[in-house]
């Protein structure tokens, strides 16, 4: 198994190649230029334990104001999608129970991530596809800011759909796969 420093620096440069350089997400190249993005990885397997990692971070993120976002990485688990979902529906639960419903917004990636009634083979998945299982917990202050400078953000789902699929399968997963 890589180490910690090696799956940040995996996850850093997905971001970097994927997520930015594709321009999925129009507002992490500024997050990331600030250094306000912290990576933690967490080698639990059971779900109570990834749990109690998910709470961990929002604490974190509670008390350092330095810190707009965090991308917790599971290398260790949820090796299936179905399985990750699960955590996802967890997180989100735990988000509104402990209070952070609005404070704090959960996206999700997966390595083998599938948008519902899409088949697996469909370009338009590497939008999501990652190099681990990982949650990214972001403040929705912060988006709620990058959202004003930004014309029709609910477009953007549409559009990293669209590239993805002009991209094509093959491009897209050589694309991911240079990340390891």
């Amino acid at each position: 198994m890589a180490t910690s420093h090696k799956i940040i620096k995996q996850t850093k440069k997905w971001i970097a190649d994927v997520v930015v350089a594709c321009h999925f997400c129009p507002f992490a190249a500024q997050v990331i230029k600030e250094q306000k993005v912290h990576y933690e990885v967490d080698t639990q397997i059971a779900m109570d334990g990834c749990m109690d990692a998910v709470l961990r971070e929002l604490i974190r993120l509670d008390g350092d104001n330095n810190i707009e976002t965090t991308f917790l990485i599971f290398p260790e688990a949820f090796a299936q999608f179905d399985d990750f979902l699960d955590l996802v529906t967890l997180a989100e639960k735990l988000l509104k129970r402990k209070g952070y419903a609005g404070i704090y917004q959960l996206a999700s990636f997966h390595p083998l991530y599938r948008f519902a009634g899409s088949t697996d083979s469909d370009a338009a998945n590497y939008t999501n596809r990652s190099v681990y299982p990982m949650l990214h917990l972001l403040r929705e202050a912060s988006i709620d800011k990058a959202l004003e400078h930004y014309k029709n953000p609910e477009d953007i789902p549409a559009a990293n759909i669209a590239f993805a699929q002009e991209k094509g399968l093959s491009s897209m997963k050589t694309l991911r796969e240079s990340c390891f």
